[in-house]
């Protein structure tokens, strides 16, 4: 029994990712053990943010780093920093920025609601959101001519929610910012390469500790020197009720430290071959056609795909997703697609022997549904 069994919830198996809503990710022992000593000891955090910024650069090939609460925090932070810069009546004025530079462009497809619009993150830093193009279509025209003296910033979401087609690309946004004199923000939450929108040319870049780096509830902005110093200024004014503690920061340390030394492609590999298992053991249950799929995003993830076929009736994916989280322990999927009828798994974030547990489950479910 874990602890928050023992505080009366229910157990979780998470099938879904490095989700937010479930915690994120399992930290490392090693992880664990930094952050507990970190806890029982002081620290100038002035200081230590400092070196956390020099050690988050060293791993990402950047000039400097921030470290933040998160990486929402890091929207609201990195667009404070390219608005208020380091003018200390800006900074305090935060987020009423009228009368300032204060516009970010976005692209249609990228204004997304990853548990909270990103809209959002960018009006708590003090920006204006300016959307432009449609959902599915932006050209490069609708970005330049949206871009005014007001301007302060682009971003561009690399994320699996945004719109994948019709958008511009990551490396015309850059050509287009650096165009205008104008930094390009990327928010890579939950991306996996620490150093390939740095080597692209992006300006800032904003990455979850808690998400593919298996971390603590953390983040961190990774940049250019100044653009960074700017950030970590914020700390005097919206960044102060988004601050991160002292052992949040020595974890996403450690947490680094073992991501880069982690053997990617074997851990693809075993991954692949789960779910591969898994897609074989589901295609056995009568009402179920399941399916090994990539990340849509175009990371290195392979999912199974579970399609309810509709000879099942009223039996639908929502139907079978309720049964499955209303089970003990709850078993919680990837559900972006439940509207179309398919559950998605993610082997990710599975104990070993959950995939047996969850094919078991999809059985009993349909079995008693049928």
């Amino acid at each position: 029994m874990n602890i928050y069994e023992q505080a009366g919830l229910k157990k979780v198996i998470n099938a879904s990712g490095k989700m937010t809503a479930l915690g994120a990710s399992i930290i490392d022992s090693s992880v664990a053990e930094y952050m507990k000593e970190a806890a029982m000891n002081y620290v100038d955090i002035e200081a230590l943010i400092d070196k956390a910024g020099e050690i988050i650069a060293s791993y990402t090939g950047a000039e400097d780093g921030c470290v933040t609460v998160g990486a929402s925090a890091g929207i609201a932070i990195a667009t404070a920093a390219c608005i208020a810069k380091d003018n200390m009546l800006y900074i305090e004025s935060l987020p009423f920025s009228e009368g300032m530079n204060n516009e970010i462009i976005i692209q249609k497809g990228h204004s997304i609601n990853f548990g909270a619009p990103v809209t959002q993150m960018i009006r708590l830093g003090g920006g204006v959101p300016i959307e432009v193009g449609q959902a599915n279509k932006v050209l490069r025209e609708h970005i330049d001519l949206a871009i005014t003296e007001k301007t302060a910033a682009l971003l561009y979401v690399k994320s699996h929610h945004s719109v994948q087609k019709g958008m511009v690309s990551i490396e015309e946004m850059i050509e287009i910012a650096h165009s205008h004199s104008l930094p390009l923000i990327v928010d890579g939450a939950a991306e996996e390469d620490l150093k390939i929108y740095i080597t692209l040319g992006a300006d800032l870049v904003i990455y979850s500790g808690g998400k593919a780096i298996e971390g603590p509830t953390s983040g961190f902005i990774t940049g250019k020197k100044q653009l960074i110093s700017f950030c970590k200024k914020q700390y005097q004014g919206i960044g102060r009720a988004m601050k991160v503690g002292k052992e949040n920061i020595m974890g996403l340390l450690k947490a680094i430290e073992l991501y880069t030394t982690k053997d990617r492609e074997l851990i693809i590999i075993k991954q692949k071959a789960l779910v591969e298992w898994m897609a074989y053991e589901i295609n056995k249950i009568d009402g179920l056609i399941a399916s090994v799929t990539k990340d849509e995003a175009g990371r290195k993830i392979y999912r199974v795909s579970v399609k309810v076929d509709d000879n099942l009736g009223e039996i639908g994916a929502e139907n079978i997703i309720r049964e499955l989280e209303g089970g003990n322990p709850a078993i919680y999927t990837r559900n972006h697609h439940a509207n179309v009828g398919i559950i998605n798994i993610d082997p990710r974030p599975l104990a070993e022997g959950d995939e047996k547990y969850i094919v078991d489950r999809l059985k009993e479910i349909i079995g008693n549904i049928s």
